[in-house]
């Protein structure tokens, strides 16, 4: 059913322009929302105008309408203005709620399938024949994006993105748990992942991520086809997770550039154990100090070069070739040596996920 919040916004709404008075009540006669506190009725008239055969009514200077839901009672309309076009205004109204409980049941039924569809729920049959019952495109490009914001928000998030950005027929929008809101885009001919980095970034500056370093958006590869949406949300899904660990400067980040983060996310935490210890048998990545830490990653950074690594540190080339000789003693592992740089980013990588790993079982 629509939200009360809805309702009173369209009443208002109605009331600015017909000058009406307008108050919608449930089948037991229960007030829901009203331009004003008293509509001068009894719960006993609305009651019997429920169980009449009669679709409309007029009882004093008040119209009563009935809004259905497929053949059912919904809600009772009342209106009041004074004039000979009050019955044409309530008719006016009355229509406009049953258009709205229309449109608002057909999203619903859509968010339905949309999150049947991201989790995998629905045979391939199914999936095409409530598509084609929902008038949705099965082939077109799309790609899925989730944005997670702090737990606090709520569903007037989900309503300010459908109002900003749900333009396009294809697109929508759907929350799936208290913090994750899915968004699944339908990209026009042509676009690509710079129209969808664009997207993304403009979603996140929608809910203010200046604000709050919380907020995250990530997305998956563009698919071409219905059946493939479930893939490309799974992507988005393992890119907000590894997005965290390796890219924690980042707000937004896309399946397509995680690298090889994407591998070592796969892998068990036993074999990553095994690992570190078969690499640094006597000391640890995560037990260097932070003087050891900065040189190794403005090494990296510099793609091993040690020039411009000694020149950004602000120290002479002597001092860092003896640091990178110290942590050679220490690890057996060379940083000047490709495949020994290799080694030590892996293991640093696989540190860092062991640690966010940690994290979650707490």
């Amino acid at each position: 059913m629509i939200s009360n919040q809805i309702l009173q916004s369209t009443l208002d709404g109605l009331k600015s322009i017909t000058k009406a008075d307008f108050g919608i009540y449930d089948p037991d006669g229960k007030q829901l929302v009203a331009t004003i506190s008293d509509m001068e009725t009894d719960r006993g008239s609305l009651i019997g105008f429920a169980q009449s055969q009669a679709d409309s009514q007029t009882i004093g200077d008040i119209q009563f309408f009935k809004v259905y839901d497929e053949h059912q009672l919904a809600y009772i309309l009342l209106s009041r203005k004074k004039g000979n076009s009050s019955m044409m205004i309530g008719s006016m109204a009355a229509f406009q709620i049953q258009s709205l409980l229309v449109a608002y049941k057909e999203r619903f039924d859509k968010d339905n399938f949309i999150k049947n569809l991201l989790m995998d729920n629905l045979l391939l049959v199914d999936i095409y024949n409530r598509a084609r019952k929902l008038r949705i495109a099965p082939e077109a490009d799309r790609v899925v994006f989730i944005l997670e914001t702090p737990p606090d928000q709520d569903q007037a998030t989900v309503e300010n993105l459908r109002s900003q950005l749900g333009t396009q027929s294809g697109d929508f929008i759907t929350a799936i748990d208290e913090k994750s809101i899915i968004i699944v885009r339908e990209l026009e001919p042509g676009d690509g992942y710079r129209q969808a980095e664009e997207f993304a970034a403009s979603v996140l500056k929608l809910v203010c991520m200046n604000e709050d370093e919380d907020t995250h958006i990530a997305y998956g590869t563009i698919v071409h086809e219905l059946k493939e949406v479930s893939r490309s949300y799974k992507e988005a899904r393992m890119a907000l997770d590894v997005g965290k660990i390796f890219f924690d400067g980042r707000n937004s980040i896309a399946y397509s550039s995680l690298g090889i983060g994407r591998l070592i996310y796969q892998l068990p935490i036993p074999l990553c154990k095994m690992f570190i210890k078969e690499i640094f048998s006597q000391k640890a990545p995560d037990d260097f100090d932070e003087e050891t830490l900065v040189t190794i990653n403005k090494f990296f950074e510099n793609n091993l070069n040690v020039s411009e690594t000694s020149r950004q540190l602000y120290i002479h080339r002597n001092t860092l070739v003896y640091r990178l000789d110290k942590l050679q003693k220490s690890t057996g592992l060379d940083l000047r040596v490709f495949e020994d740089a290799i080694t030590f980013k892996i293991a640093l990588m696989v540190v860092k996920y062991m640690k966010y790993m940690e994290t979650l079982e707490y």
